[in-house]
């Protein structure tokens, strides 16, 4: 048998030296612990710089081509008046000036003679016929020409970024700048494909690519198109990263036309209670003349009636600018 005295100290100094151990080792351990602790901390605290550091200069790259194309947006408006002939190109008519002014003043003679042959023979109706012809002659062409230009631009616009997003990855994988506007005068829908085949031609025909964009923006009258000229100018020039630039220049595209489309949803209500309100007294008049001819006709008949009228519908023209501008948003 072992001798009681003898297990005693033994067991006692393995609890101890188990007791020692346990309070010396977290010690050890600690500090390995809180080394890897701060290693991840600090690692990730870098990454997390680094990521707010890259998104920062993207924002303020973004920002600065959002800044020079309004820069150039208000450069384009102080330019000189435009000729009859670069206003029918930016329209995407195939007609000439004189053809213009042939349909101008058939429009016109059209207006005057509805006016004559609607109402009984007058002074007042002389007037309004000279008037009818005056506006059908000069006013009614050049706002459809404004409309078209307007809605062409606005196309071009919506389809732009897509084609800069196929420069982009051209140039990217090797492409010449050239093929690359090749395959979008081919593959893009209009107008952008019609716009960028005729700079093609150009460079066909030995004018310069610089030369050739300068007159895309010209047809074109868009910061948008000035700011992608003088990019791919500066490139051939001196050299850089176009494919950066090029998307930028799409992201900031792809940004307005977002705010385009939120700006037009906030004004839906606006525009169709404008259009409401400017409706509602020619439908009413109608509605009574369909109900009650004879009770209007007055209106219609007589010179006072004629000179009612052409207070009404002053007004409500006044009432319509109005409205349009009030629910006409720059952003």
């Amino acid at each position: 048998m072992v001798n009681a005295d003898l297990l005693f100290p033994v067991f006692g100094g393995i609890a101890v030296a188990a007791l020692i151990f346990a309070l010396i080792y977290p010690m050890f351990g600690a500090d390995k612990s809180a080394e890897k602790r701060m290693a991840s901390v600090t690692e990730a605290r870098q990454v997390k710089v680094a990521t707010r550091t890259a998104a920062d200069a993207a924002a303020n790259r973004r920002k600065q081509v959002s800044d020079k194309l309004k820069e150039l947006e208000d450069r384009q408006k102080q330019k000189e008046k435009i000729t009859l002939r670069l206003r029918l190109q930016r329209a995407g008519l195939q007609m000439t000036p004189q053809a213009f002014w042939i349909s101008s003043a058939i429009c016109g003679v059209i207006c005057a003679v509805t006016v004559v042959m609607s109402f009984e023979s007058s002074l007042l109706i002389q007037v309004a016929a000279m008037v009818a012809g005056f506006v059908g002659m000069f006013g009614l062409p050049r706002w459809i020409l404004g409309k078209m230009t307007k809605w062409r631009q606005q196309k071009f616009l919506a389809e732009m970024a897509n084609s800069l997003d196929v420069v982009v990855r051209g140039v990217k994988s090797g492409l010449p700048l050239n093929e690359c506007l090749q395959i979008v005068a081919r593959e893009s829908p209009e107008p952008i494909c019609s716009e960028f085949r005729e700079v093609v031609d150009q460079q066909r025909i030995g004018i310069p690519l610089g030369e050739a964009l300068e007159r895309l923006a010209q047809r074109m009258p868009l910061p948008e198109v000035r700011f992608l000229t003088i990019v791919i100018g500066i490139q051939a020039q001196a050299g850089g990263n176009l494919s950066e630039a090029l998307g930028n220049l799409s992201e900031v595209l792809r940004s307005r036309i977002r705010m385009a489309m939120k700006v037009k949803a906030l004004s839906a209500e606006a525009t169709a209670s404008a259009a409401v309100l400017a409706s509602l007294p020619p439908g009413v008049m109608g509605m009574v003349y369909l109900s009650s001819p004879d009770y209007i006709m007055p209106l219609l008949t007589t010179k006072m009636g004629h000179f009612m009228i052409a207070v009404g519908l002053f007004w409500m023209g006044c009432g319509v600018l109005v409205m349009q501008k009030m629910i006409n948003f720059k952003y």
